[in-house]
């Protein structure tokens, strides 16, 4: 059997840069097994699967890195939705058409606009409410990431478990050099995750450029060292930035980048909504360039 596939840059407007994302438009007839080998095959962060929806929305999304399932991620839904979007499978598109993507996370909104362009810029919202969990040592996390502990920022939180969907141990550091220091030490990350802590982790710092936030994300153990540009963690972000924030309800929202020490720059929009203290909405957007497309084949 032969599948048609598409290759997209996400979070970009430029080809090469980004996150690298493959989608099977059509993926009827494949088993999970067959839909982690394509993963593998492509050995890019995530892969995307589309079936025909089960619960009368757009379609049915299933996600895989090259070593598992995943409930949910950022960067494969809006590249999934900017290629249906420019391979015309998505009928009557407007100029602002809404789709709902079905996940084992839940049911995933996201919002296509074409540009003047005639480029495509996708937002999606969180599947899952803002979440925090537990904590963990700045020691424990210095060691992960090849980092002195004075070098983590826990002036307003500590190394934390934060979710939107997938979870996430998210950390601030103290500057855009402490973060272009960062590196994975492989005896480190096994310590942290003896502690029960999600495998992967979240780095940011505050910036006062072009950039709200600079951050980049490890997942070594996921068969990802590094990620260029991470929907899920920096939809967390927003959220944990919301959180914190002193006022009690408004509009936050921040332009992000990632992907830089990695020579594929992304930019992401994270944006959330916060009522009476509560965060009780969590997105996150950007651009997406088509790269190529193809035929895979499968016995």
């Amino acid at each position: 059997m032969q599948y048609k596939y598409y290759i997209c840059d996400v979070f970009t407007t430029k080809r090469f840069g980004g996150n690298p994302l493959a989608v099977l438009p059509d993926a009827e007839g494949l088993t999970a097994m067959q839909m982690l080998q394509i993963a593998r095959e492509f050995n890019f962060s995530e892969s995307t699967f589309v079936f025909p929806p089960e619960k009368g929305n757009t379609k049915k999304l299933r996600i895989f890195t090259p070593s598992a399932e995943l409930q949910f991620a950022g960067h494969p839904n809006i590249g999934t939705a900017f290629v249906l979007a420019s391979a015309g499978i998505i009928e009557e598109f407007h100029e602002t058409t809404e789709i709902v993507f079905e996940e084992k996370a839940g049911l995933v909104p996201i919002t296509l606009r074409k540009l003047h362009d005639g480029s495509f810029w996708c937002e999606l919202q969180a599947p899952e409410k803002f979440s925090i969990g537990k904590t963990i040592s700045t020691e424990i996390l210095a060691s992960a990431i090849s980092l002195p502990p004075d070098k983590i920022v826990t002036n307003i939180h500590l190394p934390q478990v934060f979710s939107v969907g997938l979870p996430f141990l998210i950390a601030e550091l103290k500057d855009r050099e402490t973060l272009e220091e960062a590196s994975v030490n492989p005896d480190g990350f096994k310590q942290m995750t003896a502690q029960n802590m999600p495998p992967y982790v979240h780095l940011y710092t505050r910036s006062e450029d072009e950039f709200d936030i600079r951050a980049r994300m490890f997942a070594p153990f996921d068969g990802v060292p590094e990620d260029p540009a991470t929907g899920s963690a920096n939809c967390a972000l927003g959220g944990l930035l919301t959180y914190y924030n002193d006022e009690k309800s408004g509009n936050f929202e921040w332009q992000i980048a990632q992907g830089i020490e990695m020579g594929r720059p992304s930019s992401l929009k994270a944006r959330a909504q916060k009522k009476d203290g509560e965060v009780i909405s969590t997105y996150i957007g950007g651009g997406s360039v088509m790269v190529s497309e193809g035929v895979i084949y499968v016995d």
